[in-house]
């Protein structure tokens, strides 16, 4: 009997239970704030109309937690269409992928609306680090972290080459080059700041840190293909 072991430890699929129920409480508890604002584009979003909807941030955050089931469903179609054909950790490959997209598409969306002077203002630039920061306030800070923290999280996961700070790094920061760059081109009334830039790219690395216990190694890595079958033995 091993009497160092410690009695006192929680199995692994408790741990999991109670982070999957303080994850759902989060959620709810954030949900219960955001209330009043998203049921404020429900009727537009659930009549179908598009102005009032996706082209609100109310309306897209709405649509988004509508369309999570779906998300959910497509998910494990995936890792079960993967774990009958013998893939290595189809779950975590399908959960990656259906994440990154369903995480990152609003949040782009929602950076790329038009406002109400678009195609007539002047396109503006801010190329000064740290200027716009200060006038940002914590809310917007915290929208732009937001930007590509599925893509930080969840592309370590799926994509070895993917997997170190410094490329997720440039990821986050490239990504968001090109949406800066998209803001200029098309008039958005938006700044182009580089500000955002670095908010945006800042916000990949820590989504990427937190899950950096997941991120595929060079041994385990799964490549999406079947598992080899193993060589016989040789004949003794």
């Amino acid at each position: 009997m091993n009497h160092n072991a410690s009695p006192s430890a929680p199995p692994r699929r408790t741990r999991r239970i109670v982070l999957l129920g303080l994850a759902m409480l989060g959620v709810g508890s954030a949900l219960f704030v955001v209330r009043r604002p998203l049921m404020m584009s429900a009727p537009r979003c659930l009549s179908g109309r598009w102005h009032g909807c996706l082209d609100t941030f109310n309306g897209v955050v709405l649509m988004t937690l509508v369309a999570l089931p779906l998300a959910v469903l497509v998910a494990w179609a995936l890792a079960r269409r993967r774990r009958a054909a013998g893939v290595a950790w189809a779950w975590r490959m399908s959960l990656a992928e259906v994440g990154l997209v369903h995480g990152t598409v609003p949040f782009v969306w929602m950076t790329m609306m038009p406002g109400a002077g678009a195609g007539t203002v002047p396109a503006r630039l801010s190329l000064v680090p740290l200027r716009d920061l200060v006038t940002m306030g914590p809310l917007g800070i915290v929208g732009n972290l937001l930007v590509f923290a599925a893509l930080g999280f969840f592309a370590p996961m799926r994509f070895r080459a993917a997997a170190s700070v410094p490329r997720i790094l440039a990821l986050g920061a490239g990504c968001s080059v090109l949406v800066e760059t998209a803001q200029y081109v098309l008039r958005l009334d938006r700044v182009s700041s580089v500000d955002d830039v670095l908010v945006n790219a800042a916000g990949a690395v820590l989504a990427a840190l937190a899950s950096r216990r997941w991120w595929r190694s060079t041994a385990d890595a799964p490549s999406g293909r079947p598992r080899p079958e193993p060589a016989p033995a040789p004949a003794g």
